[in-house]
């Protein structure tokens, strides 16, 4: 049996740390003691922890100037004084202040893997939470096994690190749990989808990267050029009230609703004609692969990612990554119906690819060979 925890900040409502919850779930109990620690015990994903997997964290919830205090140690300091027990791997499931964490174990025989979840374009930005570049070169080479969720994401990390054993990082997608994702979108809809408008809809924290405020812009482009459309927005965050603004300077109260977070986005996405994906970055778009799951056609700008589950566009229509481009891409699946009836038949094939069957297993052969 191999003791492993996993540390990442929080159980918040982001994709990985969902992501997180859908493998600890998976994960074969006859080989894998798994355990969870978080910097700031909180989060909407702490419910959905399996009862047998063991929790601790830190801090009891997450405040401002964190990111500064805790660069004040070093990273042995901070993981003697907060990880007590000894494992035998040992996971920073978010790159940043956990990887700088965990970096500092000094047990010879525990193995540190880190997971890479987003692009970082430079150095510097992946070194926002270490105290140089220097130091995040050195955390991220002290790893046994860099983990990224996408070969896009992989280059990116190489760029940035390029000094580390490239046979020591791979790419693991992310884990989805595709059956109860088919079973959850049957659940009755609270609200009324007008099928006889175009449903779109748009799911991620309400932040700027997410690129919502393009979509309100696009929305009100389509509804001017005549398109019966509705879009529909799930998530919260920091952005909410500038995007709240924004419907209401547009006059688009009547075809823009702003559902929240939801816990099973599901029967939404598989009640909508399209998903947009809108973001500047993504690492590998858990929400974009749950679209294809649900057969859902998928719109999407080009970020990490997409062409590895979209292929050339013959998956999912990817556009250049910018507002006038993502408009014409959704515009022509609107105008051309065999080609939306042909992106939801494939976002069906496609979606085959990511069953929680194989990504699972790709993260256990990837620990059982550490």
């Amino acid at each position: 049996m191999i003791n492993i925890l996993f540390v990442i900040p929080n159980l918040g409502h982001g994709g990985a740390e969902k992501v997180l919850v859908n493998l600890l779930k998976h994960l074969d109990r006859k080989k894998f003691n798994a355990s969870v620690f978080c910097l700031y015990d909180e989060g909407v994903n702490k419910t959905e922890l399996p009862n047998d997997i063991s929790y601790s964290s830190f801090f009891k919830r997450s405040f401002k100037g964190s990111g500064y205090l805790l660069k004040i140690f070093s990273p042995e300091f901070l993981y003697r004084h907060m990880i007590k027990q000894q494992y035998d791997i040992v996971v920073s499931y978010l790159e940043g202040q956990t990887a700088r964490i965990v970096s500092g174990c000094t047990n010879p025989n525990c193995k540190l893997v880190s997971w890479i979840h987003v692009e970082q374009h430079s150095a510097k930005n992946a070194a926002r939470m270490f105290r140089s570049v220097k130091e995040m070169r050195k955390c991220y080479s002290s790893f046994d096994h860099i983990a990224c969720v996408s070969k896009f994401v992989k280059h990116d990390f190489i760029t940035i690190c390029p000094e580390i054993d490239k046979s020591k990082i791979d790419v693991l997608y992310n884990t989805i749990e595709s059956d109860l994702i088919l079973d959850l979108s049957k659940k009755k809809l609270d609200i009324c989808f007008d099928k006889s408008k175009i449903n779109l809809c748009g799911i991620g924290t309400l932040k700027k990267s997410k690129g919502f405020d393009r979509l309100i812009r696009i929305h009100k482009r389509l509804k001017d050029d005549g398109y019966p459309i509705h879009t529909y927005l799930l998530g919260e965050g920091p952005e909410e009230k500038a995007i709240r603004k924004m419907i209401d300077e547009y006059h688009l109260n009547d075809s823009v609703t702003l559902l929240g977070y939801q816990i099973n986005p599901y029967k939404y996405i598989k009640n909508s004609d399209i998903f947009v994906c809108c973001s500047y970055a993504e690492g590998f778009s858990t929400a974009a692969t749950e679209a294809l799951i649900l057969g859902t056609a998928v719109c999407t700008v080009e970020v990490s990612g997409m062409k590895e589950m979209l292929g050339n566009s013959e998956y999912g229509l990817i556009t250049e990554n910018n507002e006038k481009a993502l408009y014409q891409g959704v515009k022509k699946i609107l105008d051309d119906r065999s080609l939306f009836e042909c992106y939801r038949n494939q976002a069906a094939v496609r979606g085959k690819m990511f069953s929680t069957e194989k990504t699972v297993k790709a993260v256990e052969d990837m620990l059982l060979a550490l």
